[in-house]
């Protein structure tokens, strides 16, 4: 119970309302004790009027005057005369004076509080205004104890009644807060559970109802989440499903390659130039076929293997990709220039790099191309102390906003109709083992750039 929401709002409320309660008693307390002073002075005067009406009053009646007052003494000054109106024998000196007529607040507070705290029953002396101008000042005796008593009997009372106002006033919030706040957030949670027990299930998605704006907000922002990973999860199924279909095709495709690798080995010992000098690079585009569906076959098991380091002549990697894409019929002249210094060498996979640049090298051609006018992709490199940098840089029209926000997401990062978008994830990915990134650093009218960072040494960020 206590550790609910309710029960604590509950303890938290009686304890803050008792609180604001003894913020009132201060004053309170030193309220009443100022009234039963000021009580006290005016049944002194109303029995100083009595003698002052009948000169000759008897003894007796005095002392019940006295009593009745509550008093010992009563003293009135009448134009400028101070006189002893009533009398009768103090029990013990008097201990302390006060004066009604200066005090302030905190005097008075401070006067309250010494009282409750003292439990000596003292001879104490008051003076004060008479009321109606009854004259100048009014001065008694009296004692301490009746005054602490009923100080103390106001007290309880007000803290009798202070609780009970806590009680109830907790109760009517814990009510509240159940119907308002506990009662929406348990359905919340409800909705979570359910959701996190079948997520294919559409009845699991909350359905915002909450009046509450805050709880109206976390509602909507559940429906958000459940929408979105509802997508993920059924883009995962198609992507498990379709991983699987290209495994198969990878895997005959593998063999239909294997047996063209053997035919290439034939055509290198033909006699023709032409032949002999364009068959290493089949031999070579084969291999790299062969590569990439054995690739293929372990990213379909979730097993994309990891990189083999070594040292890479990067220029010669990327003349090799220029003229690849050189080969590519096209309608639009597209120069493919590399720019990377010669003798530059990287550490890294030297398929994994080419699969890269590769997929960079034609996204940005394909752009170009779709233009229907002339432009360029350039390639270059550079590195410091801490990584080595790659940049692909081209003149296309630039990457729509739609393309920018989904960008290294597969079948979403596409900007060509019909795209995939599978070569800036790819990309990404083998990036990503090596320990480093690829970001796309500018994009606009005048082309787009994309940025690979490649680390030094032990391939820590």
């Amino acid at each position: 119970m206590l550790n609910s929401l309710s029960g604590r709002f509950l303890v938290l409320t009686t304890v803050f309302v008792m609180l604001a309660e003894v913020l009132i008693f201060v004053p309170s307390i030193s309220r009443f004790r100022l009234d039963y002073l000021s009580d006290r002075l005016e049944r002194a005067q109303i029995a100083s009027l009595v003698l002052l009406a009948d000169d000759m009053l008897e003894t007796e009646l005095e002392a019940e005057l006295l009593e009745n007052a509550g008093v010992y003494n009563v003293v009135l000054r009448r134009d400028e005369i101070r006189q002893l109106m009533l009398s009768s024998p103090i029990p013990q000196d008097i201990g302390a004076t006060y004066d009604l007529r200066m005090a302030n607040a905190l005097t008075l507070i401070g006067d309250a509080f010494r009282q409750l705290a003292s439990r000596e029953n003292r001879i104490i002396r008051v003076i004060g205004a008479p009321v109606r101008d009854a004259g100048l000042l009014i001065e008694i005796t009296m004692e301490t104890a009746p005054l602490r008593a009923a100080m103390i009997d106001y007290g309880v009372r007000i803290l009798l009644l202070s609780a009970v106002i806590s009680i109830f006033t907790a109760l009517l919030l814990f009510a509240a807060v159940r119907a308002f706040l506990v009662r929406p957030i348990k359905g919340v949670v409800g909705y979570m559970q359910r959701y996190a027990a079948a997520p294919e299930d559409a009845r699991g998605i909350i359905q915002p109802t909450a009046g509450v704006s805050e709880l109206r907000e976390a509602e909507e922002a559940l429906l958000q989440l459940q929408t979105e990973l509802t997508q993920a999860l059924r883009q995962r199924e198609r992507l498990a499903q379709l991983g699987g279909a290209v495994a198969k095709i990878s895997h005959d495709l593998r063999n239909i390659l294997t047996s063209a690798q053997l035919f290439t080995d034939r055509i290198e010992m033909s006699e023709d130039p032409l032949v002999r000098r364009l068959a290493p690079k089949l031999v070579n585009s084969i291999t790299r076929a062969v590569s990439l569906c054995e690739g293929t076959l372990a990213f379909g098991r979730a097993e994309e293997p990891a990189p083999t380091f070594s040292h890479v002549p990067f220029c010669e990697l990327v003349e090799d990709i220029a003229e690849s894409e050189a080969l590519a019929p096209s309608d639009v002249e597209v120069e493919i220039i590399n720019a990377v210094p010669k003798g530059l060498m990287l550490r890294g996979d030297s398929e994994q790099l080419f699969r890269v640049i590769m997929n960079l090298v034609r996204n940005a051609r394909q752009a170009i191309v779709a233009t229907g006018q002339p432009g360029s992709v350039t390639i270059s490199a550079r590195d410091d102390e801490d990584a080595w940098w790659v940049a692909v840089a081209d003149t296309g029209p630039g990457l729509p906003k739609r393309a920018q926000d989904n960008l290294f997401t597969p079948f979403q990062g596409s900007a060509r109709k019909g795209g995939s978008g599978l070569g800036l994830a790819i990309a990404a990915e083998l990036i990503r083992g090596h320990g480093g990134s690829v970001t796309l650093a500018a994009t606009g009218p005048e082309g787009s750039t994309f940025e690979i960072r490649l680390p030094k040494g032990d391939g820590t960020l």
